[in-house]
């Protein structure tokens, strides 16, 4: 009779990486909304020095930190075996999107700026999935069950829908007449939280720190229904969302990689983010430009605030063969049951 095969125990590193990522997610998260919340300033004033430095590594660094993924060979390849999703779509958004504002003026631009952010928060809420399911599967607890990834879908609807409804916390000067379903995007935000927290108690395992990341994700847009003031309510969100991504993407690109030396990836990695941050920080404040070329530059910028949305929703994508693959290999430690 043959022993069964015992599988290798994994690397004492991994146990350190999968805590850093844990404790990480679950400070970095809590900490941008206690900051976003102390920062705010009054609802007709622009953010402070430190809330602004805070805003800028969670939006322009995060969306800009995603070209470092064209450095990698691997990357390059699965590109150009499909072009669609990481070539044509990202540059048509750009261009169209620079087009656009370039000949339309920003007022009647605004409209369609709801249908983006819209988009935005979704992209947001689909990313508080993906961490709830990595600190299950991480943990050894499992991914996210039915209710509980149906607490938190749910959650998200009600809380974009609570923005579309008061765009002035979206700081947009359009009035679509809905605020009348600020209360009903409050019951599906409210009914989203109790799916979720039925979900948890059916759980058999319940680690804290996935409890804990769970929490985060199904209650993600809270704020939204408890403060009027634009930063308050949103500017929390945005930094949360961009520093989950800047840790998870920190650790992948921080990996070991044959013919590169310890800390090259990382340091890319970092450079990429920051010097294309600047650039997309600069071109968001030329939405009232008076030239052209200004206005397709904000234009550009929205193009490829959503070309990151499109990109990270193939490459995240674990159910197919490629990401896995490439995360498996990157990430062992979060995706490795």
């Amino acid at each position: 009779m043959t022993a069964p095969a015992t599988v290798p125990a994994p690397p004492p590193v991994f146990r350190t990486l999968r805590r850093t990522w844990l404790a990480g997610t679950i400070l970095l998260s809590l900490g941008a909304f206690a900051a976003a919340i102390a920062l705010a300033p009054a609802a007709a004033d622009g953010p402070g020095a430190a809330l602004g430095a805070l805003l800028f590594l969670g939006s322009s660094v995060h969306v800009a930190s995603t070209a470092w993924f064209y450095t990698l060979p691997e990357i390059r390849a699965h590109a150009r075996a499909h072009p669609g999703r990481y070539v044509i779509a990202p540059a048509a958004l750009i261009a169209g999107t620079a087009a656009a504002a370039a000949v339309v003026p920003y007022k009647h631009l605004e409209w369609a700026l709801l249908a983006y952010f819209a988009w935005q928060f979704f992209h947001f809420q689909k990313q508080n999935l993906g961490m709830a399911a990595l600190a299950g599967v991480s943990q050894r607890s499992g991914s996210v069950a039915r209710f509980e990834r149906l607490g938190i879908v749910v959650a998200g609807v009600g809380g974009i829908a609570g923005l579309i409804s008061h765009p002035e916390l979206l700081q947009l000067g359009v009035d679509p007449r809905l605020r009348f379903l600020f209360p009903a995007a409050l019951a599906v935000f409210a009914a989203g939280v109790g799916i979720g927290l039925y979900g948890l108690a059916r759980r058999q395992a319940r680690p804290p720190a996935f409890v804990a990341i769970y929490l985060i994700s199904l209650l993600f847009f809270a704020p939204v229904f408890a403060f009027t003031s634009p930063y308050a309510a949103v500017a929390g969100l945005t930094i949360a969302h961009g520093y989950q991504y800047l840790l998870i993407v920190g650790l992948l690109a921080g990996a070991p990689r044959p013919g590169r030396r310890p800390g090259t990836g990382l340091t890319i990695m970092m450079t990429v983010g920051v010097l294309g941050g600047i650039a997309l920080a600069q071109a968001a404040h030329l939405h009232g430009s008076p030239d052209v070329l200004g206005r397709a530059l904000y234009g550009a910028y929205l193009g490829a605030v959503m070309a990151h949305f499109v990109i990270d929703a193939g490459l995240w994508r674990l159910r197919d063969e490629f990401p896995r693959r490439f995360l498996t290999a990157g990430i062992p430690y979060l995706i490795k049951p």
